[in-house]
């Protein structure tokens, strides 16, 4: 029998065509997928997901993965998940525009996704900026939003999604009625929530979880944290941050015991938009391990207050 050996060559690897042009591939990516939602990924293993499907009430992002790969966030509260059905994880809106109701599901009005504008990828951040439109009761547009939801990489898994508004009223002045409902509320999961899970609240005034002088309940701050359980041997959280330059800083927060929190753009009273004259605003929401002293949170909240606002003009062609 006649054998013949080929030295040198490993019939199970193909040749290889190099790619001498090829481009670093970006750390964190905005992955656009079906039915209306774009994934953040973070080298390639999904931390966040935005959902824009127009038959919502209103976008919103869930999951929110936390370093230990948990989401910190959930859809509805756990004990009324229906009556609380508006409850969508982190999402955007207000209780009263013009009297119209956003808020609950059963408001009369919605937050109507329009267009994607840009999606942006990076080492550092990643992101997806969108049009909105606030439709009141009969159908007429109140308000132009542009937003841009995106997630900015820190070290150990950490991260922050930052959320960059500007609402332009359209035709005519739109109001913001006085309330503590509105403008970001956050919906952490239940093992998180002070009475479910033994978790905490805490702020930059030094208050703790929510009731009582020294609670966090409708108190002003430039941060609010709520941290607890997330796994049998891990606990982790999320400060939502109110950005020096919005309107009436530091915001009064919302904050309860059984996992809510939020702040309250018009708690003080009611606010106007002139049209010509958009309303800009920015907040961070940082997603961190353990239940950092409030030094470490303070650092975070100056280390996002110097971050340059995003553009949210459209990419130009």
């Amino acid at each position: 029998m006649l054998m013949i050996v080929l030295l040198g060559f490993d019939s199970s690897c193909p040749a290889q065509v190099p790619l001498p042009k090829a481009k670093p591939i970006p750390r964190m990516q905005a992955v656009p997928l079906p039915h209306d939602q774009v994934s953040f990924e973070r080298e390639g293993v999904e931390i966040a997901r935005y959902h824009f499907d127009p038959a919502d009430e209103r976008p919103f992002v869930f999951p929110v993965i936390g370093p230990s790969g948990k989401t910190l966030t959930r859809m509805g509260h756990p004990h009324d998940p229906q009556g609380h059905s508006h409850h969508n994880s982190v999402w955007i809106t207000h209780n009263d525009v013009n009297g119209f109701v956003f808020w609950s599901d059963k408001g009369d009005g919605k937050i109507i996704h329009q267009r994607i504008e840009r999606l942006d990828d990076g080492d550092d951040e990643c992101g997806v900026l969108t049009v909105n439109h606030w439709i009141g009761k009969e159908g007429r547009v109140l308000l132009e939003e542009r937003r841009r939801t995106a997630a900015r990489a820190l070290p150990d898994k950490e991260w922050f999604l930052l959320l960059d508004l500007e609402l332009i009223a359209r035709g005519a002045p739109v109001t913001f009625g006085k309330s503590a409902f509105g403008l970001v509320g956050v919906r952490m999961a239940k093992t998180i929530g002070v009475s479910d899970g033994g978790g905490t609240i805490r702020n930059s005034a030094g208050n703790v979880d929510e009731q009582g002088d020294n609670g966090c309940f409708w108190k002003r701050a430039k941060w609010c944290d709520y941290s607890g359980p997330v796994t049998p041997k891990a606990n982790e959280g999320i400060t939502l941050m109110d950005h020096p330059a919005n309107v009436n800083h530091p915001t009064h927060f919302h904050v309860r015991s059984d996992g809510w929190m939020g702040s309250s753009l018009s708690f003080d009273g009611p606010i106007t938009l002139e049209p010509g004259r958009p309303l800009r605003l920015r907040y961070g929401l940082y997603i961190h391990a353990g239940v950092p002293v409030l030094k470490s949170l303070e650092a975070k909240w100056a280390e996002f207050a110097a971050w340059p606002v995003a553009d949210l003009a459209p990419k130009k062609k």
